[in-house]
This record gives C-alpha cells, sequence and structure tokens, in this order.
C-alpha cells in the first residue's frame, strides 16, 4: 500500500481537513489546524506531505513520524507539530481501516468504555452563566467549563477577583454540588493575580483551574499551587513529550490537556499520556475543535487509564453557524448518553466523513482569527 495523493479543505467554521489517499482504496482523515493560521498550516502539511508521505506506505506511522519531526532539523512549535498532527491522525485512520479495527485496538486496547465529557457555558454575565449552567445539567452534562476572567493587568483591582468569584459563585449555586464545574485562566493572568484569585475561587469547589498562567511562565506553577488546593490544568500549548517533561518533573501539575490536533497527533499524546500516568498524573485532551480532533482524542482516552474527561465543542462560542457533528455521515456518534461519549466500534477513528458537506463548506470564506483585546491604556492584553 502506498500514498497517492491527499487534499485539505478549509471548512467553517475555522477548521482544516486533510484527507490522504492510497493506491488500495483506503483513504485516512486528519484535523491539522493551528486556529487563526489555517493557511500557514496548510502550507506546512502539503510540505511535508511532498518531501516525505507521497509515495510511501501509510502503515509505517512510528516512522513517518520521526521523519516528520527529526527530518527538518528545526522542529517543535504550534504550526509544524500541528501539521504532523493532522497527517498523524489521518495515517492512523488508514490503518485503522486496513486492519478493520478501531485505533484504540492497536494501540493496546480499551482501558474503559466510555469517556466523560465537559459541556462550555461561557463566563462573561453571571445571571447569563448560571441560567446557561442549569440548562447544560438538565441536557445531562454533569460537568462544565466557564472562562474566569475577561483581560486582567498584570496587579489588578480587587474587582477584578470578586467578579470572578460572583461568576463562579452564580454558577455553583445553580447547579449545586452534584456538578463540577472547572474554570479557565485562559493564560490571561500574571503569577501574581493567578495566586490571588485561585485562592479566592477555591471555597467554591473548582474541578480545576485552566491555564493560570501563559506556558511561558510554567515556572511560577509551583508557587501558585502552594496557594491553592484546587487541581491545576495546563498544556493546551505544549506540543511535544519534550515540552511537558519539566512540567511534569515540577510536580505542581494535576492535570494535563495536550491537544490531538497540535501535540503531534495520536502518536505522540499516547506517549504523553503515559509519561503524565507515570507521575501520577491525569489528562483531558483539549478539543474545542472538529470531528475528527474529537475522534482522535476519543481514541487516546479509550487506551489512557489516567484519562479524566474530554472536552468537546457542541454549542462552544466559536461554532457559530457550525458544529462538530455537521460533517459526519452519521452524527449519532457523537450523542452524549448522561455526559459521556461511548467509545465508537468502527475501524480507524471510528467516524465517516460526509465529504460531500465538506466540499461544499470549503467552498466558503473561511477566515477566522482570534480578537486582539487591549488594555485602557491600549497595550496588547492576552485573550
Amino acid at each position: 500500500m502506498e500514498i497517492v495523493d491527499y487534499e485539505l479543505f478549509e471548512v467553517p467554521p475555522r477548521w482544516l481537513f486533510l484527507k490522504v489517499s492510497t493506491d488500495t482504496g483506503l483513504v485516512g482523515w486528519g484535523e491539522p489546524i493551528v486556529e487563526g493560521r489555517a493557511r500557514t498550516v496548510r502550507s506546512a502539511v502539503e510540505e511535508l506531505m511532498d518531501t516525505y508521505l507521497l509515495g510511501n506506505d501509510p502503515r509505517d506511522i512510528e516512522k513517518h513520524w520521526q521523519t516528520m519531526y527529526r527530518g527538518g532539523f528545526y522542529r517543535g512549535g504550534p504550526v509544524l507539530m500541528s501539521a504532523i498532527a493532522g497527517i498523524d491522525q489521518a495515517l492512523w485512520d488508514i490503518k485503522g481501516r486496513h486492519h478493520q479495527a478501531p485505533v484504540y485496538e492497536l494501540l493496546g486496547g480499551r482501558a474503559r468504555d466510555r469517556i466523560r465529557v465537559y459541556q462550555w457555558i461561557g463566563g462573561d454575565e453571571p445571571s447569563a452563566v448560571g441560567a446557561a449552567a442549569r440548562e447544560q445539567v438538565d441536557a445531562g452534562f454533569t460537568a462544565l467549563k466557564m472562562n474566569g476572567t475577561a483581560e486582567v493587568r498584570h496587579i489588578d483591582s480587587p474587582a477584578v477577583v470578586e467578579d470572578a468569584v460572583e461568576r463562579l459563585s452564580e454558577v455553583r449555586s445553580a447547579v449545586g454540588t452534584d456538578v463540577d464545574i472547572a474554570v479557565d485562566f485562559h493564560g490571561r493572568v500574571s503569577k501574581s493575580m493567578a495566586k490571588r484569585l485561585a485562592k479566592a475561587l477555591e471555597p467554591y469547589d473548582p474541578m480545576f483551574i485552566e491555564e493560570p498562567v501563559l506556558p511561558e511562565h510554567n515556572e511560577s506553577l509551583p508557587a501558585i499551587a502552594d496557594c491553592t488546593t484546587t487541581p491545576i490544568a495546563t498544556g493546551e500549548r505544549m506540543y511535544s513529550r519534550w515540552d511537558f517533561k519539566e512540567l511534569l518533573e515540577q510536580g505542581a501539575v494535576d492535570l494535563i490537556q495536550p491537544d490531538l490536533s497540535h501535540a503531534g497527533g495520536i502518536t505522540e499524546v499516547h506517549k504523553i499520556a503515559s509519561m503524565a500516568e507515570a507521575y501520577d498524573v491525569a489528562i483531558a485532551p483539549h478539543c474545542p475543535l472538529g470531528p475528527i480532533a474529537l475522534a482522535s482524542c476519543v481514541q487516546v482516552d479509550a487506551t489512557s487509564p489516567n484519562a479524566l474527561i474530554q472536552e468537546q465543542s457542541l454549542d462552544i462560542h466559536y461554532n457559530t453557524g457550525s458544529d462538530e457533528t455537521e460533517y459526519l455521515a452519521d452524527p449519532s456518534l457523537f450523542e452524549y448518553d448522561g455526559g459521556y461519549i461511548e467509545l465508537p466500534t468502527e475501524p480507524g477513528l471510528g467516524i465517516r466523513i460526509d465529504e460531500e458537506t465538506v466540499r461544499e463548506r470549503a467552498q466558503a470564506d473561511v477566515d477566522w482569527h482570534n480578537p486582539v483585546w487591549e488594555y485602557p491604556d491600549g497595550s496588547v492584553a492576552e485573550w
């Protein structure tokens, strides 16, 4: 078997899909994307496919991964690792279909039957977020995630802390203590403010606080951990096992969140999950993305004993006009029963892409970029 062709499709709301074709008729799908940088990643995928993959056997996944990663001398970072990730997903999809088995069977088999998911509820106005939380719990979700803050100055006022507390308090009051609530700081705050916010939010028992500081400042995490008993999560902007190595050795995080479309795909995140297990750290793969990314996450969740919960993008605010089921031939595969998703039994990634819809939607003008926030003085803030 050899790879004979590939196609890339930029589709709403902000996703990039890759189709890899073989001379046997088998095809595989991947989702290589850096949100807001689709054209850049597209070029990286084209370069990797043309240089290393065309004409080769898609089943040699580890060799292909090592070639793409090591072959260019300069390595790592969001663009290259996202390009590798999408190609890797497509290769696993082909291999699973070739062997007529889900990918998780080829990774060692199931560690579970289903994986819990959490639902996004926003986090802007206290009353609105409380109502949104109640609505999602009534829909069957048992875990929620919300934004903790908007932009925050390096050292900000007590009102900023009070506002974050008010929002979390409203959600906790709306759903009670049977529901888990994760709070995403989104890397928007400094070490100083992260310590204050973590301590102030602790009485409301967050499931975890996410990305309390930017990954560039991970050395601050032990100091933040000393201020709270709330579990700390991070990792959506870390791209390889080497990025996670020092973080795990610190011992300050309880949960890591590698992204299957950013951190080297199934091959790499499966290894990252095993590393984390050795440090008694759980994983919750980051995935505010499309159906191929989510299907890839579920394959790793299935085989990872330390997989705690899975992010998914249903009703997330990024997906205006589109959602993760739109591109599936059978949307029922991503139905959430009691806040869980059942492991797929179909071969490969376990999903069938509606290629007609993909081609139709790829005709749209997709040019998503995240907003640029500014402080009152005109300087640029973290989004």
